[in-house]
């Protein structure tokens, strides 16, 4: 995981989301699943998370979804508010199902907390995470499977051959895998950009 700043909440959101699905809700209480009325800003979600997945730090070529990160389960009352989004890959967000905040919001994350180790490409804590949220950035590597998780490793050994064969550059990798290219630059001795 990498630090990721709050997202304004983008024009038309309360009359194309909001509105109608806070009715929507309100006219179906026994709905198993609420109606997407968010995926109109997906991609503003998207370009405020540099595209990256919010839990594995990486791009996901699959397009990603809209998490909500206090799950609609949970909380009806969030389905429709824009800060309750996360942009996450689909199988991200299918295993985080309603941890809800029990594992760590990526808007909480801050710079370093996380690192990959190379060549293994796990993905372990630093010392920068402080000690309230030790727990829970260890309970978040294990419920989401990132430590070395085998679709997230081979995932991750994606990008890292892309790069390893020089089809990626390692500015094209630190924008679709900040953290590999981190390990990247620390391995090669040089400072991160």
């Amino acid at each position: 995981m990498i630090p990721v700043k709050r997202i304004r909440t983008p024009k038309g959101f309360d009359a194309k989301t909001r509105q109608p699905g806070t009715a929507w809700l309100a006219a179906h209480p026994d709905c198993k699943r609420p109606k997407d009325f968010w995926s109109p800003f997906k991609n503003h979600l998207a370009r405020g998370f540099r595209n990256l997945c919010g839990y594995a730090a990486m791009l996901d070529p699959t397009g990603g979804t809209v998490d909500h990160f206090l799950s609609w389960k949970n909380r009806p009352d969030l389905a429709y508010e824009w800060t309750n989004y996360r942009f996450a890959s689909e199988s991200m967000n299918k295993r985080k199902g309603t941890a809800d905040d029990t594992v760590l919001d990526p808007f909480e994350v801050g710079d370093g907390w996380f690192e990959i180790i190379l060549p293994s490409l796990q993905l372990r804590l630093t010392e920068a995470v402080p000690a309230a949220f030790r727990a829970k950035a260890e309970h978040t590597l294990n419920r989401l499977d990132l430590r070395h998780g085998e679709m997230v490793i081979r995932w991750r050994r994606q990008w890292y051959v892309l790069y390893k064969q020089g089809k990626l550059s390692l500015e094209g990798l630190s924008a679709v895998a900040p953290l590999i290219a981190a390990a990247v630059r620390k391995q090669l001795g040089t400072s991160t950009p």
